[in-house]
């Protein structure tokens, strides 16, 4: 393949490994997000996801694999990957004594840009990003929400071909969220930027995925869009909280006609179903009569948490607080 190649997807990539030592942070995973879609990556704490985003910004090498992004290869042409990308990590590294218009200046002329286009992209992108009048005043002002619009700005005055977002609404209240949320489908439909978007939101990247992908140590583990998973998990899921063995419970309801699979996660069962409804009784009763307690019982329709739970044996952490990662500090200590 020739240095340069002009296919339809903004990111390939295949069979990329990262070793840190004797740690296989990333194994063999493989990308193909097509040009101008929304592609959220998901995956717990220390699965290797903030390593592939670093891998595909260029901040890290693979130990093995083949990466193109914009259509250029990450390894041998990075210069030509960077000035094609935009990136917001997660942490806006964002000067408080410069003005936001500053701020957008520099990052403009960084990239090359004339003193008259750098204006011009200010301007349009003040918009887009809903900044505003805020632009005159010194960052040190503004709110979170406002710090991570003014971060989403500067990654696109270069207007790049791929934004690369590690979890934009992370720690912002629930408006903040929803705005940055109007924002990203604008850049994504106004501009036609291709987006990669990592969330610590499963509503996040059921809102604004085309396309989802989950990474569980190091390998990808489920793909499709939203849709397409959560039907994959069955059109209704049975939830109960046990008193008692789940095994057990398991045994008491393989009987049943119309389960799909039941599944246990400590004391919690999952049974995947087509029609709820008419089975929610006979799973109550078969399971009082096996002398089961049932302490909860709830019929609902599959969420990407579910999805999640299926896939990597564990719900969705979306707790921002949580502790970073050994993979991330792993990673963080490389790029440092």
């Amino acid at each position: 393949m020739s240095n340069h190649s002009s296919s339809s997807h903004a990111i390939d990539a295949e069979g990329i490994v990262r070793n840190f030592g004797a740690v296989r942070a990333v194994d063999g995973v493989d990308l193909a997000v097509r040009k101008g879609e929304i592609y959220g990556f998901l995956g717990p704490n220390g699965a290797g996801k903030t390593t592939v985003i670093r891998m595909l910004v260029t901040l890290l090498a693979p130990t093995s694999g083949r990466m193109m992004v914009a259509g250029y290869d990450v390894m041998r042409d990075a210069d030509q990957v960077r000035s094609r990308i935009g990136v917001a990590l997660q942490e806006a590294a964002l000067d408080n004594k410069q003005t936001g218009r500053e701020l957008l200046r520099l990052q403009g002329q960084l990239y090359g840009l004339g003193r008259r286009e750098v204006a011009r992209r200010i301007e349009e992108l003040s918009g887009l990003v809903d900044i505003g009048d805020a632009m005159g005043r010194l960052i040190g002002t503004y709110s979170g929400g406002m710090k991570r619009r003014l971060d989403l700005a500067a990654a696109l005055i270069h207007y790049p071909d791929v934004l690369f977002l590690d979890e934009p609404t992370t720690g912002l209240d629930p408006l903040s969220r929803s705005r940055i949320w109007e924002e990203v489908r604008d850049i994504n439909s106004k501009l036609g930027v291709t987006i990669f978007l990592t969330t610590q939101y499963l509503e996040e990247a059921d809102a604004l995925a085309e396309r989802v992908g989950i990474i569980d140590q190091g390998r990808l583990v489920a793909e499709g869009s939203p849709g397409e998973l959560k039907q994959g998990r069955g059109s209704d899921l049975i939830v109960v909280r046990l008193d008692g063995d789940a095994e057990t419970a398991i045994e008491a309801l393989a009987g049943i006609p119309s389960v799909s699979s039941v599944e246990a996660h400590g004391s919690e069962i999952t049974i995947a179903v087509s029609n709820g409804a008419a089975l929610i009784s006979a799973v109550a009763l078969r399971l009082n009569e096996s002398g089961l307690t049932v302490e909860e019982l709830t019929l609902r329709t599959p969420t990407l948490d579910d999805v999640f739970l299926q896939v990597t044996g564990t719900r969705f952490q979306s707790d921002p607080s949580s502790q970073v990662s050994s993979e991330e500090e792993a990673t963080q200590h490389v790029t440092a």
